[in-house]
């Protein structure tokens, strides 16, 4: 890996590389830049990513897309109502020697696809849950680390809700984004036709490594905040919660607010999102940037929300416009 003199200098580098990420995958995928720059945002805050669409939109091709331009190992998991934890995380088996043998599951590699991750009962959503928090797997008392660096991507369906299992709220807070994928527009959907009627498909190239990734990980994680900044983001938490600050919007149409990890992915993409526009230090427009995909999933609507067909993506956007 080339080795930068300074922090400025990597960070010239890092917005280079986001330039030619998004040129490879626009080979593939049609549109949705917002889309594959909020993943790219939280693959580099080593976070996890929601994604939310229905079929067809091709959450599946991006992934594996993104994956390849970053040279990382990539395992899909295709959820279902009987598959197990051992069936994510692997399991012992006797060999011929009789001793026990640990076969590795498909949850090691880098990039997770866990696709629709709420069509599978709550005991195997945890067990990928908690490799998401710990970042390692025990099995008979031995525990194995995941590799480094190490995401999931999980995907769901939200017109089709028979046969589900909605992911609790303690759960979904795991999740650094909860990204919504909409349709594309009518050029964008001709252009997918002709590309994917031709008789081959276009390719990504790879164009980075696992271990330049690290390192503009580690990089993000050093871009100074001001204090005015910080204070922002976690005031804009606390506007969520009814009766812990005075927000008009919470008190009426919100039951339960956003927690401490909602301040911190807000600095975190904060802090990226400035880096990947050119900036070496966020502000409150980068932090307003992110704030809808960091705390639209966080928040539990109540009654009268639920009455009046308000979404948690419209509350947050009126929250962050809110001048109390």
């Amino acid at each position: 890996m080339k080795e930068f003199e300074n922090d400025i200098k990597a960070a010239e580098a890092l917005l280079d590389l986001f330039k030619n990420l998004k040129t490879e995958i626009r080979k593939v995928i049609v549109g949705q830049d917002d889309v594959v720059e909020n993943v790219l945002i939280s693959v580099l805050s080593k976070g996890h990513a929601l994604l939310i669409g229905v079929p067809g939109l091709a959450k599946t091709l991006m992934i594996t897309t993104i994956a390849k331009t970053l040279g990382l190992s990539f395992s899909r998991i295709q959820f279902t109502p009987d598959l197990m934890p051992s069936d994510i995380i692997g399991t012992e088996i006797l060999d011929e020697n009789r001793k026990f043998k640990y076969i590795k599951g498909p949850v090691f590699a880098h990039i997770i696809l866990a696709d629709e991750i709420n069509r599978t009962p709550p005991k195997t959503q945890s067990a990928l849950l908690e490799a998401m928090q710990e970042r390692e797997v025990s099995i008979a008392g031995t525990t194995y680390p995941l590799p480094d660096p190490f995401f999931v991507l999980a995907t769901q369906n939200p017109i089709e809700q028979e046969g589900t299992y909605p992911l609790p709220e303690a759960q979904l807070d795991r999740f650094m984004f909860s990204i919504w994928l909409d349709y594309p527009s009518f050029e964008e959907e001709v252009d997918i036709v002709k590309r994917t009627t031709l008789e081959s498909m276009p390719e990504a190239d790879t164009i980075t490594t696992g271990k330049e990734l690290t390192y503009f990980q580690n990089l993000v994680r050093r871009v100074p905040v001001n204090d005015h900044v910080m204070q922002y983001a976690v005031a804009l938490t606390a506007k969520t919660r009814p009766g812990y600050a005075e927000n008009k919007i919470a008190a009426e149409y919100i039951a339960w607010g956003a927690g401490p990890r909602s301040s911190q992915y807000l600095i975190l993409g904060a802090k990226c999102y400035a880096l990947l526009h050119g900036k070496y230090s966020p502000d409150i427009e980068d932090v307003n940037a992110i704030a809808v995909n960091v705390l639209q999933h966080r928040i539990v609507k109540n009654y009268k929300a639920e009455a009046e067909g308000l979404g948690a993506r419209e509350l947050v956007a009126r929250i962050i416009d809110s001048k109390d």
